[in-house]
């Protein structure tokens, strides 16, 4: 059922303020034509009209609006698929994002994956994590809060369960999702990125991402960490750092084992799908990935979320006003001749 409210264009401050003056403007009108009513030439007709003219403004300044409620929504035709390495090494605490200050590599990544849903505003996006294995965690979705909710839940992996990084982990994943995206929207621009520190710690040989080319549009590597790199804490069931603080023994050298981004991997999987590869640091954010291939297209979907609609009501007051405000001016300047 559709409702009546109140939605200010200018916002509630400024439309506020402006419907208090109007309601004030109008207040005194009448005061001060019932206290002038001996001495004035104001007629009755000019105070109604006056009035009705003030109240009309301070109505339109709140911009009256029905609200419908609906489950189709007008989306752009770029679908975003995400992927993020949550893989023991993205516990590391030496990435910048945007400033100098240290991060871990996996809250660099969120906060990518925040901007990525800030520049693609209107965008549906895909979102996929990758550890031991690949799996599709969200759905394609035009809902943004959902995928930032799901970055905010992202935690490394735990170090019992962890093999190794294995660069390939998500490429099956990705095929299957890209495929599918490409087949339901195929005049879609579909966009990739791609965030990981890089590294390659497993024994098998890396399978080349060249096979998704063909339904991407455009893709890019999102490297987090430094290539100084840092020790890499050990990671009780997903949720942080062990308590003693404790770091991972590279069985090699019995030393706490050392992480360091992985520039060539990042520069040779951009490469392999005709992409770009793209370096956080204290300068750098995501921002600088903005895609030249996103879509100026719409397309209608329908999504099983009620949303609520808001039409503004203000051309009928419009209509009203000018009128009034003709009126005004016409028997102002009648006025002003007969004083003349």
């Amino acid at each position: 059922m559709n409702a009546l409210t109140f939605s200010p264009a200018l916002g509630w401050p400024v439309g506020g303020a402006i419907a208090a003056v109007m309601a004030v403007l109008a207040v005194l009108e009448v005061a001060l034509y019932v206290r002038r009513r001996g001495s004035s030439d104001e007629t009755v007709t000019a105070c109604i009209r006056r009035t009705v003219i003030a109240l009309l403004v301070g109505v339109m300044a709140l911009t009256p609006s029905v609200v419908t409620p609906t489950t189709s929504r007008a989306v752009n035709a770029t679908d975003v698929v995400i992927a993020v390495d949550v893989t023991g090494s993205m516990a590391v605490a030496d990435a910048r994002y945007g400033s100098d200050e240290p991060v871990s590599r996996m809250d660099a990544a969120k906060q990518a994956v925040h901007g990525l849903t800030a520049m693609y505003p209107d965008a549906s996006f895909a979102a996929v994590r990758f550890g031991a294995s690949g799996t599709l965690d969200v759905p394609l979705t035009p809902d943004s809060i959902a995928i930032g909710n799901w970055a905010d839940t992202l935690a490394v992996e735990a170090t019992s369960v962890s093999s190794g990084s294995n660069l390939d982990a998500p490429l099956d994943e990705l095929l299957l999702t890209l495929r599918d995206i490409r087949e339901q929207h195929p005049d879609d621009a579909l966009l990739l990125y791609m965030i990981t520190d890089g590294e390659q710690t497993s024994n098998r040989t890396r399978r080349t991402f060249s096979t998704l080319r063909r339904y991407l549009d455009d893709a890019f590597v999102i490297g987090v960490g430094s290539v100084e790199g840092g020790n890499i804490p050990v990671v009780a069931d997903g949720v942080g750092d062990s308590p003693d603080g404790e770091w991972v023994i590279d069985p090699a050298t019995g030393q706490p084992g050392v992480s360091v981004m992985d520039t060539g991997n990042l520069e040779e999987l951009a490469d392999e799908m005709s992409g770009t590869a793209l370096l956080m640091d204290a300068t750098r954010t995501i921002d600088s990935g903005a895609s030249e291939e996103a879509s100026h297209r719409w397309r209608v979907t329908e999504t099983a979320k009620e949303r609520t609609r808001l039409t503004p009501l203000v051309w009928p007051l419009a209509m009203v006003l000018v009128p009034l405000l003709v009126w005004e001016l016409g028997a102002w300047l009648a006025l002003s001749r007969r004083l003349i």
